[in-house]
C-alpha cells in the first residue's frame, strides 16, 4: 500500500460529498479505508490469515461494525461506561454489509477474514448505515485478498413522491419507501426496508433508482484500487479436489437421487433419510479394503442433491416436496391458545410453526435506547427466538444471535407502521415470537402469528399483515429460471434467492432480498413480487378464517389504560408538593399514575386492573385540573369556621369563602351551631375575584327561600 494517502470523491446529485481515503490510518491491515460524508466518518479495515483452514467448504468471514459514543460526544451509560458487546441496531448494520460481501468472496477461499467498521465520528444528518458496506469493500478493494467485487449500498427514500439517496432522518420520517439497497457495478445484490402500504413497481421503481449512483461507487473503488496497486490478489490453498470421484459418483448415484427428489416427500426429515439412503447403499457396495475420502464423497453427495434437485424444477417444474412453482403450504392457525397471556396465536405454514405471544405494558415497560447516535425510548419491541429442536437439533441457549435479531427486526418492521398512532395506543406493546419448528421462512411466519396475536389481543391495529418467502433457481447457461413460492429450508440453501415479502392487502409493508448469482433482472425481480403478491393474498385470507379483524376490547386480565391530557400549568397540581396529591389518589384508588410533560401540554396515564379503578383516580385526577366555573354546583368541604363565614373546599386544592349571609335565607346568630369543620355541603359558584382571583360560594341560593325552617343539609 502507498504510504501517501490517497482520495477520491464521489459527488452526490444534491453536491454532497463522499469521501474515500486509503494510506492514513492503520496501516498494518490488510487494507483500511475512511469514508466520510458531512461530519459521519467511517474507519473500516480487513484482515485474513494467509493460510486456508483445512477442511472448510465455506468462507469464514466475519463482520463487526461498532459505534464509538466519542463519536456522538457521548460517554456509555451503565457501569462499565465503555461500549461493550454490539447492540441490536449494530447487529443489524454488520448484517447489512455482511449480506452484501460474503456472496462476493471466492467459493473455495477458506482463509479465515474479519472486517471490522468503526464509527468514528457522528454526524445526525448522515447516517453510517448507508456508508458501511461502501467502507468495507473499499477496504477490501485496497487489499489483496481476493473479492469478486467492488460492491456497495446507499438507502433511497421516497418523501412526497420524490426520491432520495442517502436522505435525512427528517426525510426518512416522513417517507413511505425507506430502503436500503446493495449491489454490484452490474446487478443488484440485496435489498431491504420498509414501506407504507405501496405497490410492487413503486418499490422496483425505488431500486432501480438505487442502483445508479452505486455504479458510480464501484467505478470509484476501482480507481482507488488501481491507484493503490491492488489489482492482484494473493494466491492461495483451495481446497482438495478428486475430478475423478466427483465423476464416478455422479455416473453412480445421481439418477437415483433425481428419482427420490421425484418423489415429493413432504416430510422434510424423510426426504433427507431417503437421500441419505442412497450415499449409505453405495459406501456398503464399496470394496471393504478400498480407501475412500467421506469427506470428499460428502461434500460431492451434496453437489449431487442439488444439482438433481435443482434440475427438477427447471426441467419439470417439480419442487422437493411435491408443490407447483406458485402453491402455498397448507396453513393453519389458532388464537388464543394461551390464556393468561394478554394476546396469542399459533401460526403453523408446512413445517413451519411459530408461537407468539402479545404482552401490554405501561410507559414503565418503554425500552431505553441508548447509542452513540440514537437515543430515546422504544414502545414496541419484537422478539424473535429460535431454538435448536425446531431443526431437530441440540443447541445451547446462549441469548439471540444476529440470524434472530435480524429475523425479529424485519417482523416489526413488518408491523409497525400498522399500530395505531400513540395518542390511541397507551400501551407499551412487546410481541415475543417462538419457533417450534422450521422448514423455511420462519421469519414471516413471524409475522403472520404476530398479526394474529396482536388482534387477540385488541390492539386495533389497520390492517392484517402476512408475509411470503420467495426463492428463485436458474441456469445462466441457457437463461432458464423458476420462482419458487414459500420455499422449503432445503430450497433456501439450494436456490439462488431468498426474498422476503410481508404486507397487507393494500400494499407492501417490507421485504428483504438476498441473492447468490451475479446476475438478476428487473425482469426477475418484477415477476418474483407478481408472484410473491398472490402468495400474500392467500395467506391473509387463510388468515381471516382465524381471525380477521382485531377484538373490540381487551382480554379482562389485561391492564386497562387511560389517558387524559391537562394544561401545562396543572402538572404540577396533580403530582403535588413532593409528590404528595399523586401518591395519595394512587393510595386510595389502587391505579398506578404516570404524569408527562409533553410538547402541548401533560399526560396523565393511568394503570389499573379493572376500568372501575382507573374512573375512580381520573375522577379524581379531573377535580384538581377542572377550571372552576361561576354557576356551576360543587360538593364540598368545610375546612374552617369564622365568625363572618366558612371556608369550603369545593375543588381539590381550590377553597371558597361562604360568607354567612349566604348560608341560609334565616338570620344565623352563632355560625358554629350550623357548620363545622369536616362537614360536606351543597355550594353554588357565584363569583370569581377578577383582581384576586378569590371564590364565592353559596349556599342558600340551591335551598327553597320559603322554606326557612327546612333541616339543615348535608
Amino acid at each position: 500500500m502507498s504510504t501517501k494517502p490517497i482520495t477520491k470523491i464521489i459527488k452526490l446529485d444534491d453536491d454532497r460529498e463522499i469521501i474515500v481515503e486509503t494510506g492514513k490510518l492503520a496501516k498494518q491491515a490488510d487494507g483500511a479505508v475512511v469514508v466520510k460524508m458531512g461530519e459521519t466518518m467511517l474507519l473500516a479495515t480487513v484482515v485474513a490469515k494467509k493460510e486456508t483452514e483445512v477442511g472448510l467448504d465455506f468462507s469464514p468471514l466475519s463482520v463487526d461494525y461498532q459505534e464509538k459514543y466519542a463519536a456522538g460526544g457521548k460517554i456509555p451509560g451503565g457501569f462499565l461506561k465503555r461500549e461493550s458487546r454490539l447492540s441490536e441496531r449494530e447487529v443489524l448494520v454488520c448484517r447489512l454489509v455482511d449480506r452484501v460481501i460474503r456472496p462476493l468472496f471466492p467459493p473455495n477461499f477458506c482463509a479465515e477474514t474479519q472486517i471490522n467498521i468503526y464509527l468514528i465520528s457522528a454526524d445526525g444528518e448522515a447516517l453510517p448505515d448507508a456508508l458501511a458496506a461502501l467502507a468495507a469493500s473499499a477496504a477490501l478493494s485496497v487489499s489483496n485478498i481476493p473479492f469478486d467485487g467492488p460492491v456497495s449500498e446507499v438507502r433511497v427514500a421516497r418523501v412526497e413522491g420524490k426520491l432520495y439517496i442517502n436522505p435525512t432522518p427528517s426525510e426518512i420520517e416522513r417517507a413511505d419507501i425507506d430502503l436500503i439497497v446493495g449491489a454490484t457495478e452490474d446487478n443488484i445484490a440485496m435489498v431491504e426496508g420498509e414501506m407504507n402500504e405501496v405497490s410492487e413497481e413503486e418499490v422496483l421503481e425505488a431500486i432501480q433508482f438505487a442502483h445508479e449512483p452505486i455504479k458510480v461507487h464501484c467505478k470509484v473503488q476501482k480507481e482507488l484500487a488501481k491507484e493503490v496497486g491492488a489489482l492482484s490478489k494473493r494466491a492461495y490453498e483451495q481446497a482438495q479436489e478428486d475430478t475423478d470421484l466427483r465423476e464416478t459418483l455422479f455416473k453412480a448415484l445421481y439418477d437415483q437421487v433425481y428419482e427420490v427428489a421425484k418423489k415429493g416427500i413432504s416430510n422434510k426429515q424423510e426426504r433427507k433419510e431417503a437421500f441419505q439412503a442412497i450415499k449409505i447403499d453405495y459406501m456398503q457396495s464399496l470394496p471393504s479394503d478400498q480407501e475412500v475420502d467421506t469427506a470428499l464423497i460428502d461434500k460431492y453427495f451434496d453437489e449431487i442433491t442439488r444439482e438433481a434437485s435443482r434440475k427438477l424444477v427447471l426441467n419439470e417444474s417439480v419442487r422437493l416436496d411435491g408443490r407447483k412453482l406458485d402453491e402455498i403450504r397448507a396453513i393453519w392457525a389458532e388464537v388464543d391458545y394461551l390464556p393468561a397471556a394478554h394476546g396469542s396465536s399459533i401460526f403453523t405454514r408446512g413445517e413451519t410453526q411459530a408461537l407468539t405471544t402479545v404482552t401490554l405494558g405501561n410507559k414503565l415497560d418503554e425500552q431505553i435506547i441508548d447509542g452513540a447516535m440514537v437515543s430515546g425510548y422504544n414502545r414496541f419491541m419484537l422478539h424473535y427466538n429460535f431454538p435448536g429442536f425446531s431443526t431437530g437439533e441440540v443447541k445451547p441457549n446462549r441469548g439471540p444471535g444476529r440470524r434472530e435479531i435480524g429475523h425479529g427486526n424485519l417482523a416489526m418492521k413488518s408491523l409497525k407502521k400498522v399500530l395505531p398512532p400513540d395518542e390511541e395506543n397507551p400501551y407499551t406493546i412487546r410481541v415475543v415470537s417462538d419457533i417450534l419448528e422450521s422448514n423455511g421462512s420462519s421469519s414471516m411466519a413471524t409475522v403472520c402469528a404476530a398479526s394474529l396475536a396482536l388482534m387477540d389481543a385488541g390492539v386495533q391495529i389497520k390492517s392484517p399483515v402476512s408475509g411470503i418467502a420467495m426463492g428463485m433457481i436458474s441456469d445462466p447457461e441457457n437463461g432458464q429460471y423458476a420462482i419458487l413460492s414459500d420455499i422449503l429450508g432445503d430450497e433456501d440453501a439450494l436456490g439462488d434467492m431468498d426474498f422476503k415479502v410481508a404486507g397487507t392487502k393494500n400494499g407492501l409493508r417490507a421485504c428483504q432480498m438476498d441473492i447468490k448469482v451475479k446476475g438478476l433482472s428487473y425482469d426477475i425481480l418484477r415477476q418474483a413480487l407478481a408472484q410473491a403478491k398472490k402468495g400474500r393474498l392467500h395467506i391473509l385470507k387463510e388468515m381471516d378464517k382465524t381471525l380477521a379483524t382485531p377484538r373490540e376490547d381487551y382480554k379482562p386480565h389485561t391492564p386497562r389504560v387511560k389517558v387524559m391530557k391537562i394544561a401545562k400549568d396543572m402538572i404540577g397540581a396533580v403530582i403535588g408538593p413532593g409528590g404528595k396529591v399523586i401518591q395519595n389518589i394512587q393510595k386510595e384508588t389502587g391505579a398506578t399514575i404516570l404524569v408527562e410533560e409533553v410538547e402541548e401540554g401533560g399526560l396523565v396515564r393511568f394503570y389499573a386492573s379493572n376500568k372501575e379503578i382507573i374512573e375512580k383516580a381520573a375522577q379524581k385526577v379531573k377535580e384538581i385540573v377542572v377550571e372552576p366555573a361561576v354557576g356551576e354546583v360543587y360538593q364540598g368541604k368545610v375546612k374552617a369556621v369564622l365568625p363572618f363565614g366558612a371556608f369550603v373546599e369545593f375543588l381539590p386544592g381550590k377553597e371558597g369563602l361562604l360568607h354567612i349571609s349566604e348560608i341560609k335565607w334565616e338570620r344565623i346568630d352563632k355560625l358554629e351551631e350550623v357548620l363545622e369543620i369536616g362537614e360536606e355541603v351543597k355550594v353554588k359558584l357565584i363569583d370569581i375575584d377578577e383582581k384576586t382571583g378569590k371564590y364565592r360560594l353559596s349556599r342558600k341560593v340551591l335551598l327553597p327561600r320559603a322554606n326557612v325552617n327546612a333541616e339543615k343539609e348535608i
